[in-house]
């Protein structure tokens, strides 16, 4: 009968199944960041290789150099950190909750806007790089819109401008 010792159990690391998946889902996060625009993909501060890399896939039209270029991305992945990575990408993705926290609250600053006088002081507090101008003369002509019960171009409009100025630099 066989004696189980604790020096028998040696730590091997992880099998070659789990390698791979690892692999895959490092070539799936790849994937997702070639959904992305390239002024999406700056904001998340990639390197210049594999910007590279994602730009070459794009140029690809052979089905089988798109697939060798994809664990291309996937091992220069590797060498990355892809989880911070796959945090800045939850912004951009509808279905992430982190995008919908940030689309709460970019209509939690924009009803306040409309709502408070004292809001837009506090707001370009946060935002110093707004237009104060510019988002006074929506936020009045967003007013108007509800008072004349006109359609809200202008709070959509709005929506918009607040979105561009939350975009991560």
């Amino acid at each position: 009968m066989y004696d189980y010792d604790a020096e028998d159990e040696q730590d091997l690391g992880p099998s070659k199944s789990e390698l791979k998946r690892q692999m895959l889902a490092l070539q799936e996060v790849g994937k997702k960041l070639l959904d992305l625009t390239a002024t999406q993909l700056k904001t998340l501060a990639l390197d210049e290789e594999l910007l590279e890399a994602l730009a070459e896939y794009k140029r690809i039209k052979s089905h089988e150099a798109r697939r060798r270029q994809l664990q291309r991305i996937g091992k220069l992945m590797r060498s990355r950190d892809s989880e911070k990575i796959q945090a800045a990408m939850d912004i951009y993705d509808s279905s992430s909750s982190v995008h919908a926290q940030h689309f709460q609250n970019l209509e939690y600053w924009r009803d306040r806007l409309i709502a408070e006088d004292a809001a837009l002081a506090e707001f370009v507090e946060l935002w110093p790089s707004c237009e104060v101008q510019l988002l006074r003369q929506m936020i009045r002509n967003t007013c108007q819109e509800a008072a004349t019960e006109k359609p809200p171009a202008t709070s959509r409009k709005l929506f918009r401008y607040l979105r561009k100025l939350a975009e991560p630099k």
